[in-house]
């Protein structure tokens, strides 16, 4: 039967190709009614951009035929983009195959052949959310060592915005603005040179004070040059796209200036209690913040950039003491799924949630680097200065805001996710085809610690095959969750430039599983604008080119079925609205993934129980387990074991964990279909803007 099967199934790719994205099982048909169906793959395990799994697959000579079942276990490359969460399996081999009622060797092999020709001409892809819910093994690349020190916590019960200074206020001489300015600080804050009175700048509000540090007011009148510069600065705001969301309010913002690692918690008036389902937790429902009581102790939780705080009292700024995710109290992890606070559920070691974020922050964004065309630039404020990475024989340039490592006798810089290497400091750069083999050493303390999430794949006389992992960007596997930044303080650099460096409290970092981690709600109000218009600020959230986006503000839980998920008008200051710094560079290009089909419409958290599609071989019902045995569930919702040509019903679900294996696969489809309705600002599809015609330039601060 197989050999029959193989030679009239050769004609399958050329009369029908029945395969939409993201939909599953994705079939190829001949016109006689025969069919291959391929289920959604199980992965097993990544490394880098290799995954390796299994899928059950069924095969029919013609329509009137019996389906055979069978399981293929296979090897893949993956090409990835993360701004609509696809990825492409390239370069498919299939390592071995089995047939349910069937030993013969010598047809299995047969068919194994024919696969394993046929099935990379589908260009299968699959979305991340679909691979970061299935894949079985444990994690292995979490980073250790990161400082959990709690940073101070201020609340309020006004509305407020935390002005965040790196250090004490450093004034310097602003060519462009004819004044001075405070350089070490995203915010826009000037000495007017006629009244020596300080000026901030808040998008819809400016703010006036006699100090820097405290009695800011909101300016009842600008002075001419400041109102110039108002101009000036809408008018770029304007002209990129920005917009304002910021919540009506009798009055503007309180300003808080901090100077050292500082989170803001604040409600609406007084903090108002609700209860969590389930539990003895209460949240405070009149606030955007995650802030919880447990009843039990009565003591206060926040969270904060993925690590959790614990104090006796809202109030005391510095009495919080830091809580391991894993040693949370139980009723943290039974938050119900489609509830007001479930996306802490991300954070809370155990949960579905967590599993996710963690596989999905092992998934590389991918790309192609051309060997004769991608280049890079490197400049100092001064010569060269390098200092040793602490446990490496590696040394770290400090007066650039590039990351230029130091190896023996050569130089590498990391520019946008590429490495590159020179035999000189400030080059000329070319693309490099090696790490430095010090580079796993570099210690959470180094600000060069992110740079060992930027890989080298693959190498051809004319291609280097890279990726990077989000701990580039400062999101890193930390235990059984993911926390954002290393907690480490890492000093600037201060000279003729200012090179600011990443930090990790103080802009309200959350985390969701669209966008990953994002800016608070607190900060899509324009107070970033200037420096988004003078590109001074980069440096604070990692690479250059990288900007988090604003924190969507949703109503109502991330997970779950509840319809679609609102975004508010925040405004995403990442660089074309994209999460995948590669789009912004020459000779760097990246699978132009498209989504397709119409997952769109398709009902929130749809339940392969409820299903009323009357062919099995149409729902994506079937699933393989590691000893390459088939299993569907029925529309009843029980589970049935292929035994030769029928189904029997199946007696050790629990042993081969059916039941989680389906609600992995349904739980992506609800972030699948979540993500798809919010549609990412209706970017579904890879990045449509040509490149950059120039490689992006260092930046900084420059001071007179």
């Amino acid at each position: 039967m197989i050999k029959s099967f193989v030679c009239c199934m050769l004609l399958f790719v050329a009369i029908n190709i029945a395969s939409a994205q993201e939909q599953w099982p994705r079939t190829l048909e001949n016109a006689n009614g025969g069919k291959i169906a391929l289920y959604q793959p199980q992965p097993e395990k990544m490394e880098g951009n290799i995954i390796t799994g299994r899928t059950a697959f069924s095969v029919k000579q013609k329509s009137t035929d019996e389906p055979v079942f069978g399981a293929l276990w296979f090897t893949a490359v993956m090409e990835t983009n993360r701004d609509n969460r696809m990825a492409v399996l390239q370069s498919i081999k299939i390592n071995d195959i089995k047939l349910t009622g069937t030993e013969d060797t010598a047809q299995t092999n047969e068919l194994k052949a024919y696969l394993e020709t046929e099935i990379p001409k589908l260009k299968l892809s699959t979305t991340m959310d679909d691979i970061a819910a299935a894949v079985e093994q444990e994690q292995k690349n979490a980073s250790v060592n990161l400082k959990n020190d709690p940073p101070k916590i201020i609340y309020t019960k006004q509305p407020s915005i935390l002005v965040l200074i790196d250090g004490d206020p450093k004034l310097q001489q602003d060519e462009k603005l004819k004044m001075k300015r405070v350089i070490n600080s995203v915010f826009l804050i000037v000495q007017y040179p006629k009244d020596n009175q300080y000026y901030l700048y808040g998008g819809t509000t400016w703010y006036t004070s006699a100090s820097i540090n405290t009695g800011w007011k909101q300016a009842t009148k600008l002075p001419a040059e400041l109102q110039e510069l108002d101009k000036q600065i809408k008018a770029e705001e304007q002209k990129q796209n920005q917009t304002k969301s910021q919540a009506s309010q009798d009055a503007a913002p309180a300003v808080i200036i901090a100077t050292q690692p500082t989170e803001l918690l604040q409600s609406k008036g007084e903090a108002n209690f609700a209860t969590i389902t389930g539990t003895q937790l209460l949240y405070v429902s009149n606030s955007d913040d995650q802030v919880f009581m447990n009843i039990a102790t009565n003591k206060y939780y926040v969270l904060l950039s993925g690590r959790w705080y614990t104090a006796s009292s809202l109030t005391d700024a510095d009495k919080w003491s830091y809580v391991a995710n894993n040693q949370l109290p139980a009723d943290f992890a039974k938050i119900p799924k489609g509830s007001e606070k479930d996306a802490v559920l991300a954070s809370v070691a155990g949960t579905d949630e967590a599993h996710d974020a963690v596989m999905d922050a092992q998934i590389p964004q991918t790309a192609k680097v051309d060997r004769k065309t991608a280049t890079c630039t490197v400049k100092y404020d001064g010569d060269p200065k390098f200092e040793k990475i602490e446990g490496t024989s590696l040394y770290l340039a400090q007066n650039t805001s590039s990351t230029v490592i130091k190896s023996g006798n050569n130089y590498y810089c990391v520019d946008n996710g590429v490495w590159f290497k020179s035999a000189k400091p400030d080059g000329p750069w070319t693309a490099s085809d090696e790490r430095p083999k010090d580079v796993d050493n570099i210690p959470a303390s180094s600000g060069a610690y992110n740079i060992k999430y930027v890989y080298i794949y693959e190498t051809t006389p004319q291609y280097i095959y890279v990726g990077y992992t989000p701990g580039y960007m400062g999101c890193y596997v930390y235990g059984p969750v993911v926390v954002y930044g290393t907690g480490f303080y890492y000093n600037p650099w201060y000279g003729v430039y200012y090179y600011p460096r990443p930090v990790t409290y103080g802009f309200s970092m959350h985390y969701n599983p669209w966008t990953g981690w994002s800016m608070g709600f607190h900060y899509s109000t324009g107070f970033f604008s200037f420096h988004f218009y003078t590109g001074g600020y980069h440096g604070y959230w990692g690479p250059p080119v990288y900007r988090p986006p604003y924190y969507p503000h949703y109503r109502g839980g991330i997970y779950g079925g509840r319809g679609p998920v609102y975004i508010g008008g925040d405004v995403n200051i990442n660089i074309d609205n994209s999460n995948n710094i590669y789009n912004r560079r020459n000779g760097v290009s990246t699978n132009d993934i498209k989504r397709t089909g119409n997952i769109k419409n398709q009902p929130v958290n749809s339940d392969i129980k409820k299903s009323n599609q009357p062919n099995n071989l149409n729902r994506n019902n079937v699933v393989a387990d590691k000893q390459g045995n088939i299993y569907q569930r029925n529309q009843q919702g029980n589970w049935q074991e292929r035994n030769g040509n029928s189904w029997q019903p199946a007696n050790n679900t629990a042993d081969n964990n059916l039941d989680k294996q389906m609600e992995n696969r349904e739980r992506s489809q609800d972030l699948n279909n979540n993500f798809n309705q919010t549609n990412r600002g209706g970017n579904l599809g890879g990045s449509t803007k040509k490149p950059a015609t120039a490689n992006s330039k260092p930046g900084g601060t420059k001071k007179k």
